[in-house]
């Protein structure tokens, strides 16, 4: 069970006195008339209460003498309980949340606490979560804004995403082995793909392997829609309709990740539907490879991953040169158009900037690839790496990727 008591005296003790923290655990999107999207709770909720439960709210306050932690959540109704089930009872959301019972409170009792709590205390600074995907205009946490600004007009609201960053992308123990156990699923689904390719399947048959092999673990969700790219699609970077015919001799790219306790594996591996790559796709693919080991070897804390892109982009530059791709350097972002890693944890693509420096117990991606869309030939290799003191460790290395290895995965049928 998470260390959340411990995660939300870290996130108090970086709040000024006088402030009050809200986060909302989200609810699910409608989809169509009365059918609903299946709910995933909001990742900084889940990291600081490790309750995955629709429309409650987690309130802190602190003051020059104490801190305290309040938890809304919604009230149960009998009739409805018929139809759905019942809600979480505050015994359930005490028990994972280490939030005494009676510190939690329903919903209906959210903004007369809130509003007496602001006042009484003097409250000068409210944090919430700001930072929203850019085709998100109007989140939940912007209209709470909007409404305490209206009602206590002297309240300053403040973005808390940094201060939860910092916490985030620094990984627990707990939160290394969900990761691990996610990459430990991700590989099953993997080679149960390969094992059963070949030509003439639709790539929506491939990744159909991959969803039962994740089903038979227990897993409910993956931690992204998978992309198995064929052919042509393979030099298209985030590909995922997954509806062609594959052929004789097609490369198959596969950027797949189980999700584990919210927790997300994200690995890419590129293979050929017809069990051996060709000389010219076994030289692309040993040029990705080269350039993805040469990044590992040179992980280690204090760099960023911007400097981890432009080692990969020095790489794969010198290799195509040798091979008669390009004649110069910027010539590469014909072929290499993405960053070479990005954070990962409870999101995909973590919390975390291309211009901090890693620390032990990060966790990034390394994902070199060549894209060349005139000869429909795309790979990607793709490892989840751990910080560590004096570099990292690669937590997917399991997972087969050197040519011989991947040709050999049939002959052990």
């Amino acid at each position: 069970m998470a260390d959340v008591k411990s995660r939300r005296e870290k996130i108090s003790s970086s709040l000024e006195e006088g402030s009050m923290l809200i986060l909302y655990s989200g609810k699910s999107p409608v989809k169509s008339a009365d059918e609903t999207y299946s709910f995933t709770p909001d990742r900084n909720f889940y990291y600081f209460t490790d309750l995955d439960i629709e429309n409650a709210y987690l309130v802190i306050h602190k003051t020059e003498s104490k801190t305290v932690e309040k938890l809304f959540i919604e009230r149960n109704d009998p009739k409805l309980a018929r139809w759905v089930g019942e809600k979480p009872s505050k015994e359930h959301c005490s028990k994972f949340s280490k939030i005494q019972e009676e510190d939690i409170s329903f919903l209906d009792e959210l903004n007369g606490y809130i509003g007496d709590t602001l006042s009484r205390f003097n409250i000068k600074s409210l944090y919430l979560y700001l930072k929203s995907p850019h085709w998100e205009n109007l989140t939940k946490e912007k209209l709470i804004a909007q409404e305490i600004q209206r009602l206590f007009p002297y309240v300053s609201v403040k973005d808390v995403s940094a201060k939860i960053a910092e916490l985030r992308t620094i990984k627990d123990e707990e939160e290394i082995n969900n990761i691990k156990k996610a990459i430990e699923i991700t590989r099953e689904g993997i080679l149960n793909i390969i094992k059963n390719s070949k030509p003439g399947m639709y790539e929506y048959e491939l990744e159909a392997y991959f969803d039962f092999s994740l089903r038979k673990s227990g897993v409910k969700d993956f931690a992204f829609k998978p992309i198995v790219a064929s052919g042509p699609n393979s030099t298209i970077l985030h590909y995922s309709a997954n509806e062609r015919k594959t052929e004789a001799g097609d490369l198959v790219l596969l950027d797949l990740g189980a999700q584990y306790n919210y927790y997300s594996g994200d690995i890419s591996r590129t293979f050929p539907i017809t069990r051996q790559f060709s000389p010219r796709q076994a030289e692309i693919y040993q040029i990705v490879l080269n350039t993805q080991k040469e990044v590992q070897s040179q992980v280690k804390p204090g760099l960023t991953l911007f400097e981890l892109n432009e080692i990969a982009k020095t790489s794969l530059a010198e290799s195509c040169k040798k091979i008669g791709l390009i004649k110069t350097d910027e010539e590469l972002s014909k072929y290499y158009f993405h960053s070479v890693s990005h954070f990962l944890g409870l999101d995909t693509h973590d919390v975390g900037g291309k211009n901090i420096p890693l620390k032990p117990g990060m966790v990034i991606t390394n994902e070199p690839g060549l894209y060349i869309e005139e000869e429909g030939i795309g790979v990607r290799i793709e490892d989840d790496l751990l910080i560590t003191e004096n570099g990292c460790e690669n937590l997917s290395r399991e997972i087969p990727k050197e040519i011989e290895e991947i040709e050999c995965i049939w002959s052990v049928l």
